[in-house]
């Protein structure tokens, strides 16, 4: 998968970025307990990121709140997801559960070493901010005011992580790409923003 490209990166700045102020607010009102603005918008970039094509979308402020709804909702039925999970797995901590087959071990450990690795390869200001987030849970504004760096600037460290991320293991997991493989940048610097 390869990453945003530079007409994507325009129509992103011309037609969502001008309306992320008004979807906060509108967010505010609508977003139930427990959800973070600040993901919500994040996730709601990222789908728009991934986005196949935008050249159908006739209203690209209606169609970024649509995406930020669908965000909610998709949360909001992991939230009950987990709950029921959380109700089973009190159940199963009753049995005794097998372990995981050796094979599975291995394969579980080097998914999660190259993880590491696309992590630990970010430039260090991106790395910092995607560790603040996503490993400690620290708001942007929190991550923002800890590093002395703008919201905006945070928010685009974040989304370049995730873009790594998504570059080197797809959306459904492992996609054959290593890690050293994505620190192509097609000419620009990843500490640029």
């Amino acid at each position: 998968m390869r990453g945003v490209s530079d007409s994507r990166a325009i129509w992103l700045a011309q037609h969502v970025l001008p309306h992320e102020a008004d979807l906060r607010r509108w967010l505010r009102r609508r977003i139930p307990a427990g959800l973070d603005i600040d993901d919500v918008v994040q996730e709601t970039y990222a789908k728009l990121t991934m986005l196949a094509e935008v050249d159908h979308i006739a209203a690209p402020k209606a169609y970024v709140y649509q995406t930020a709804l669908s965000v909610i909702l998709q949360e909001s039925r992991r939230a009950r997801t987990r709950r029921i999970d959380n109700d089973i797995e009190i159940e199963l901590l009753k049995t005794e559960a097998p372990e995981p087959l050796q094979d599975q071990q291995i394969e579980a450990r080097q998914e999660l070493a190259q993880v590491y690795e696309t992590i630990a390869a970010l430039p260090e200001k991106c790395r910092e901010v995607f560790i603040l987030r996503k490993i400690d849970g620290l708001s942007q504004r929190e991550i923002a005011e800890k590093l002395h760096l703008s919201e905006s600037t945070v928010e685009k460290h974040i989304g370049r992580g995730i873009r790594r991320l998504i570059e080197n293991f797809g959306r459904g997991g492992r996609s054959g790409t290593s890690a050293s493989s994505s620190k192509e940048t097609g000419g620009r610097s990843d500490d640029e923003g």
